[in-house]
């Protein structure tokens, strides 16, 4: 059943339901002025205001019967662009927003990005989300789009993250934000960035929001940000650092292609045991979502989140101080005595030799006691496919802003590295 024959059918039960409440309303409250004396109305001074009356009609429909239809749509629409309209049922009301997050379950559940939020949630754990990022050399922008590939109009690709460069003196600065024309800082689709070091082996993730550990620390002009009490709830809240990924010099060249390591701080290394959980936040902090005009923040009081799977029935735990934080590596390519030169099996997902390829699995030490399987797991790989475009394939327990961050570290020059 399509979406618009589940509306159609939706409204004319709507429709059904409110003439009967208003009639049955409408009728008591005349016999009850009646009685006492009151004065007399007309029917149409009975009614609600026009906007009043457009909330209660979608708000009031049976739970029973809103939850199906959500249900339906959340089964029958499964990709992009046609999973808007799971979106779509969320921006209604507040009764079908509460509904709908219900329903919709976090990538690591369901292998579906739907909301904003569902962008920094780990993504499945047996198959991958696939992306491909295009990347504009001349206004140096890099766009994550979802899917295998970019299609032929580049109308139904989905937009996920969006990165511009900046250099500095003695850095590089990557903004990450969810629009893919606006990088302040000072938006609300900023959501991250990601900062070198002067030789460019060096980078660090961070994030708007903090993790679910407290003890991850922000920089300092970040923290005078967010601790003033003029900051308007709409300016991102600070930088967190969430993940240090650091490149290898080799500037003889004789150690062959790149090789890198990710610290990520806001993931523990038990995490990829079986049975093991990654932080998985419930919401965004700030106001991405303040598109819905039901929802407000007031002054002195925190930011509602919303956008979040209540699957989760609560904020996630915090990483514990003593656990170790989760490695990767580049998984290490093997020569090609044909070919001459160093090959991995992307799988078909890449296609053109490029020294900005890798792979990365997890470097775990033998006392934490994870399966070989799991430290053979691909869990982030990111390759050539074309001119300026590249393809990014992520698992569990890395998030599309985590993935998208690390491979942007791929395009910043490392003349020490190579």
């Amino acid at each position: 059943m399509s979406f618009k024959s589940i509306v159609r059918e939706l409204k004319e039960m709507r429709d059904k339901f409110e003439s009967m409440s208003r009639r049955r309303g409408g009728l008591a409250e005349a016999r009850a002025r009646h009685r006492h004396g009151g004065p007399r109305q007309s029917w149409h001074q009975l009614e609600y205001p026009q906007q009043e009356q457009q909330q209660r009609r979608w708000a009031n429909l049976p739970p029973e019967l809103l939850l199906d239809v959500i249900q339906r749509v959340e089964a029958c629409e499964v990709s992009w662009p046609a999973r808007r309209h799971v979106v779509a049922c969320a921006a209604v009301c507040r009764t079908w927003r509460d509904i709908t997050k219900e329903v919709v379950k976090t990538p690591e559940q369901s292998g579906r990005i739907t909301f904003p939020i569902s962008l920094k949630q780990p993504g499945p754990r047996h198959y991958p989300i696939q992306c491909f990022i295009r990347r504009e050399q001349a206004t140096s922008t890099y766009r994550l789009y979802l899917g295998l590939s970019p299609s032929q109009q580049g109308e139904n690709d989905k937009l996920l993250l969006a990165a511009r460069k900046n250099r500095h003196a003695t850095s590089t600065e990557f903004v990450i934000s969810l629009a893919s024309d606006d990088f302040s800082r000072a938006s609300s689709s900023y959501i991250g960035k990601l900062r070198s070091n002067f030789l460019g082996t060096k980078f660090t993730v961070y994030d708007s929001q903090p993790p679910s550990d407290a003890a991850v620390s922000s920089s300092n002009r970040s923290s005078r940000r967010i601790h003033s009490k003029q900051v308007s709830p709409r300016v991102p809240a600070g930088n967190y650092s969430i993940a240090t990924i650091s490149y290898e010099f080799n500037v003889l060249r004789t150690r062959g292609p790149r090789r890198m390591q990710c610290i990520m701080n806001s993931i523990p290394v038990l995490a990829i045991k079986e049975g093991g959980t990654a932080p998985t936040p419930t919401g965004l902090i700030h106001s991405v979502d303040e598109q819905f005009s039901s929802l407000s923040v007031g002054k002195g009081k925190e930011p509602l989140t919303v956008f979040s799977s209540t699957s989760l029935t609560g904020p996630s735990a915090p990483v514990p101080s003593n656990e170790e934080p989760l490695v990767l590596k580049n998984k290490a390519p093997r020569w090609h005595e044909q070919l001459q030169c160093w090959c991995l099996n992307f799988r078909g997902r890449v296609t053109v030799a490029s020294v900005k390829n890798f792979q990365l699995v997890a470097a775990v030490d033998p006392s934490h006691q994870v399966s070989l399987a799991e430290q053979e797991k691909v869990i982030l790989q990111f390759g050539k496919i074309g001119k300026d475009i590249f393809t990014m394939d992520y698992l569990y327990p890395l998030s599309a802003f985590q993935a998208f961050a690390i491979c942007l570290t791929s395009f910043d020059t490392k003349p020490a590295c190579e």
